[in-house]
């Protein structure tokens, strides 16, 4: 096919993704949706293979084709107007609070491909509010759903809804943002079909050539990178009811335009919640190598064909029922991350960046609101310091690799919660320092308004991001609990009960620094933090 017009056709598939993605958001009910935007839609092909997407979530997007397979082997016979809900991290989830749905699209009686959108629901049920609980099973974690159709011709099944909402302690956010997602694949089959009608067999052929062409630009990319065998071994603080590390260990082999990427000697699955399905530990080599290409490569399967995955079945990164697996989702994709990026550090001395925060930060709060005279369930990530590059220094307080969300404005928060948001502010000096410095993380703070069970499921307090070629570690993160006017630090992980008044204290992790402090061209010793990437 011709160059530019098979540019055309990614951007006419990929504006679909996007177009769902705004209907989706505009529709939600949640902060955690319509705020910070922690949901992603994507286009698969018939066989469902991922073709577009939108400018989403790593940790979502890499995952979801496996979840349309599994609707595929469950329901050969789909019919037009159907759709699939699933979250079973065994079947293509990642963790419990992912709800995925999946339409397929039909021109007359033939199937050309899917649409799926991918949100995180604040609340799943479980043991605790938030449905991220330090659990030992996945079974504490809330309701699994595997595919199941939720419409049928295009008619809802009413046995399934009222199921999945007697199962949650907030059934009208649920089905507020429940509804935007059908409203989003809806938007979604309309204009897939759309461009089949248009353009019929020419579309397909596109949709064959962007994978081809993408797998080209991949395995292009690999024959420029020097031969050879790529080690890095880092770990997680701990798995919530241990103080032992989780070593994850990776070895990178690069040959004639091929990657193996082998995860073998890594930590077996553990007793906490941070063990990774094999979808999120494939999502994370699939972000890694389309970071580091370079440039502008189309976002599809084709990225994965030149690379293969080896993960010990029944260890962290590929955990087997019935693990508990809510961190692994959040928490050891960050890791797996890291390690990758450790390993082709050597490989591309110039192009690999230092450890980021490596953690998402999740709290989730829950209780019954006085105010509002309802139960509510809050849960947010917290950004914190990008590492440094080799050109310059990290950016402060963003979300950094397999999260791409934002964070709930002040407004928003306060409207919706029984909360006070008392400090937001950049943790100035917690980016590691070097040629170039890390990041710096950020501190958030709020005060309960009313009694609340708080959850939180945080990394890097203990190890520290690293720094490369000479640059220093960034800060740990660190959490503080306010009770009774006494301040008390947490582990990364703990779940308790908090009366009103207490203030909750997040203070996030730098990122690593790049290269040796006195390499600095001015001979000065430090640069001060680069204040153009402060947030505001």
């Amino acid at each position: 096919m011709d160059a530019v017009r098979l540019e055309i056709f990614r951007h006419l598939l990929a504006s679909v993704a996007e177009e769902m993605g705004a209907v989706l958001q505009r529709a939600a009910f949640s902060p955690n949706i319509k705020e910070r935007r922690d949901f992603s839609c994507a286009l698969f092909t018939a066989q469902g293979e991922l073709v577009a997407q939108a400018a989403h979530i790593p940790v979502h997007l890499g995952a979801m084709p496996l979840a349309v397979q599994a609707c595929l082997e469950a329901f050969p016979d789909l019919q037009p107007g159907d759709a699939l809900l699933l979250n079973d991290p065994f079947r293509g989830g990642t963790h419990l609070p992912d709800l995925t749905l999946v339409h397929p699209v039909f021109s007359g009686d033939r199937l050309w491909g899917f649409v799926a959108t991918r949100a995180h629901h604040a609340d799943i049920g479980g043991m605790s509010p938030g449905s991220m609980p330090l659990s030992r099973e996945i079974y504490q974690e809330g309701l699994i759903i595997p595919p199941v159709k939720l419409l049928r011709a295009g008619q809802l099944d009413t046995a399934v809804w009222d199921l999945l909402l007697a199962n949650v302690r907030t059934p009208e956010e649920r089905t507020g943002d429940l509804r935007a997602q059908l409203a989003a694949g809806r938007r979604g089959v309309a204009r897939f079909g759309e461009l089949i009608d248009r353009y019929g067999a020419e579309l397909e052929s596109a949709m064959e050539a962007l994978l081809d062409y993408t797998e080209r630009l991949m395995r292009r990319f690999l024959e420029g990178l020097p031969a050879g065998t790529y080690r890095f071994e880092d770990a997680l603080d701990d798995d919530g009811l241990s103080e032992d590390p989780v070593p994850i260990r990776v070895a990178i082999t690069l040959t004639g335009g091929e990657a193996i990427v082998d995860f073998s000697g890594t930590a077996p699955q553990r007793p906490g919640n941070l063990n990774a399905v094999r979808a999120i530990t494939v999502s994370a080599v699939y972000y890694v190598f389309r970071a580091l290409i370079g440039f502008d490569i189309p976002a599809n399967s084709g990225c994965l064909r030149p690379i293969r995955v080896l993960t010990p079945p029944g260890s962290v990164v590929d955990a087997r029922p019935p693990a508990a697996v809510a961190g692994g989702n959040v928490e050891t994709s960050q890791r797996i991350v890291d390690v990758l990026l450790g390993a082709l550090a050597e490989a591309l001395p110039d192009r690999v960046p230092a450890a980021s925060q490596g953690t998402m930060n999740n709290w989730t709060i829950g209780g019954w609101d006085p105010f509002r005279g309802r139960y509510y369930t809050y849960y947010e990530t917290l950004a914190g310091g990008a590492g440094a590059t080799p050109d310059r220094g990290g950016t402060s307080a963003v979300h950094t690799h397999m999260t791409n969300t934002l964070n709930t404005p002040i407004e928003a928060l306060e409207y919706a919660y029984p909360f006070r948001v008392r400090r937001y502010a950049i943790r100035d000096g917690s980016g590691g320092r070097g040629l170039h410095r890390g990041g710096d993380g950020l501190v958030r703070e709020l005060e309960l308004l009313a009694p609340a069970q708080v959850t939180i499921l945080a990394e890097r307090r203990r190890l520290r991001p690293y720094g490369l070629h000479g640059g220093e570690a960034g800060a740990p993160g660190k959490t503080v609990w306010i009770h009774r006017g006494r301040a008390r630090t947490l582990p990364g992980k703990i779940s308790f009960w908090a009366e009103a008044g207490d203030r909750i204290r997040i203070e996030t992790p730098g990122g690593g620094g790049w290269g040796a402090e006195h390499r600095h061209r001015t001979g000065k010793g430090p640069r001060e933090p680069d204040q153009g990437s402060r947030v505001k």
